[in-house]
């Protein structure tokens, strides 16, 4: 990612903000509110001071959409972004936050497999009841 400051022409990235907007289907505002909430870096902007995003920013929005996705918190993708600023330094402990949300993110999946199995049977009961009516009548027979 750029520094935020104006990027030399021969160095221009290719994506502006509304093109991020609909490649990410993330809104102008909340593209913004991500870079002032330190979850990208500051985006490198031309000399008319309008964002340009590069390659590399792309990647990092869809992995952080993808933890958005999975239930991780704003504060812990701060945390993250931070770590991930920081450098190679901090790779045990992106791994180590990576890990924990991989492992609640399976007890989420666990859990919603049994709520869907408890809504199929209950799914499943109502069909029921409605196949055991008599034709032409509410009653059951």
């Amino acid at each position: 990612m750029t520094s935020g400051q104006p990027l030399p022409q021969d160095r221009e990235p290719s994506w502006t903000i509304a093109q991020v907007a609909e490649r990410t289907g993330l809104s102008h505002d909340t593209l913004r509110y991500y870079e002032k909430a330190g979850l990208i870096e500051r985006v490198g902007r031309t000399t008319g001071n309008q964002r340009r995003y590069e390659a590399a920013d792309l990647l990092w929005l869809e992995f952080l959409l993808r933890l958005r996705e999975t239930g991780m918190s704003i504060s812990d993708m701060q945390h993250y972004a931070r770590l991930r600023a920081e450098g190679d330094a901090t790779v045990a402990d992106r791994l180590a936050m990576l890990r924990e949300h991989r492992a609640e993110l399976a007890d989420r999946m666990r859990a919603l497999r049994r709520n869907a199995s408890a809504l199929d049977d209950k799914i499943e009961h109502y069909e029921r009841l409605l196949d055991e009516r008599r034709p032409g009548t509410d009653e059951l027979t």
